[in-house]
């Protein structure tokens, strides 16, 4: 045990035992942690995901709770960053919380499990898409999204069919869930028999690729696969069409929000994204989709749902383990299979989904978003 963890553990036998007494104040609130960004660049994600929470925690204590306890929601920021996300995650412990939605962002995540996994502390991401977040060891964590393995592939397939003797490039920011995803698309690609004529990372947060541009065009390519977020991607857009190069570019679910279209105006119209599919349009989620937007939130955004999901997992855990203690929560959770706005889930070994899908979209100016054929 490190000296970190000793203090830890320490600072967590104290808030449990505070915990006690404000829970038999709380008359039984059972307190969940939902921790993403609140500031930053990639806030608008962490905005999709705590409306699915607060969806979700309205409707579970409106029936009456878990158990005879109502779910109170604790808000922790990380702004989307590894660094803040540690601090996070001590916090949580300290504060004797034990059940997290979260986190967000799959670097701030990763950063992130390990600590809940030493101190205990049962963790559902409805967004981090690395695939190294989950393993067999960590019994207490699992996602309520697919893999970027998963939508990497569909990425490839559609490019390899579509795109078959077209020059391609495929870039990325340089960081965990941009440069995974972007290298499951080029050996993807490579596989199916498609030239990648350029692999190349940028710097994120960077403002100008007007170099990068440039060399896009002298290389000649048709094609631009870029694993990141919507900041860079926005970017990416505009600069191109500025500079002329007109090219089909594509991503991750990180660069399909409306941001996206702020930072690139019109040269946004027609990017390509793999996205978990849209379903605030199915039809067994209407009533929710409307309860939702009775609150003045949009129910659209493609982490709502699975926020809403991560959050109704760990209910229905507490429900059929009849207890709160975490490790016997996961072992009901990997038990049990739930219908959830996402569709029925069930888990696998690590804490993945048995099966999610991502689609892909053409993306709008105006916002909107159409399957792409």
């Amino acid at each position: 045990m490190t000296t970190a963890q000793f203090f830890n553990r320490i600072a967590l036998a104290a808030a449990l035992a505070l915990g006690a007494v404000g829970a038999a104040q709380a008359e039984g609130t059972i307190r969940i942690g939902a921790a993403g960004p609140q500031t930053g660049p990639a806030a608008q994600y962490g905005d999709m995901v705590f409306t699915g929470v607060q969806a979700a925690v309205a409707d579970i204590n409106n029936a009456g709770g878990i158990n005879g306890s109502k779910l109170e929601i604790v808000y922790y920021d990380d702004a989307c960053d590894p660094k803040q996300a540690v601090a996070v995650a001590n916090k949580v412990v300290n504060d004797g919380i034990r059940f997290v939605v979260g986190h967000v962002c799959s670097g701030a995540t990763l950063a992130a499990v390990p600590i809940y996994d030493d101190e205990g502390v049962l963790m559902v991401t409805p967004s981090a898409t690395q695939p190294e977040v989950t393993s067999e060891k960590r019994r207490l964590t699992f996602r309520t999204i697919g893999l970027d393995n998963v939508q990497g592939t569909i990425a490839a397939d559609y490019i390899v069919k579509k795109y078959k003797g077209k020059k391609i490039a495929v870039l990325h920011d340089k960081q965990q869930y941009g440069e995974g995803v972007a290298t499951v698309v080029r050996d993807g690609v490579k596989a199916g028999g498609v030239d990648v004529v350029m692999f190349e990372g940028l710097n994120a947060g960077d403002k100008d690729f007007s170099a990068l541009v440039t060399k896009l065009k002298s290389a000649g390519v048709e094609f631009v696969y870029f694993g990141g977020y919507y900041t860079e991607m926005g970017l990416l857009l505009r600069q191109s069409h500025q500079a002329g190069l007109k090219v089909q570019f594509m991503g991750p679910e990180g660069v399909g929000n409306n941001d996206v279209t702020a930072i690139a105006g019109d040269a946004v119209e027609g990017l390509l994204a793999t996205l978990p599919r849209a379903f605030d349009t199915a039809p067994r989620n209407k009533e929710l989709v409307e309860r939702i937007k009775a609150a003045k939130k949009d129910p659209s955004g493609a982490f709502v749902m699975p926020g809403y999901a991560a959050l109704q997992v760990i209910a229905e855990g507490l429900k059929a383990a009849g207890s709160q203690e975490p490790a016997k929560v996961a072992d009901a959770i990997r038990a049990g299979t739930f219908e959830t706005p996402i569709g029925q889930v069930a888990f696998d070994n690590k804490g993945d989904l048995k099966s999610f899908d991502f689609a892909v979209y053409h993306w709008h100016k105006d916002g909107s978003r159409t399957a792409a054929e």
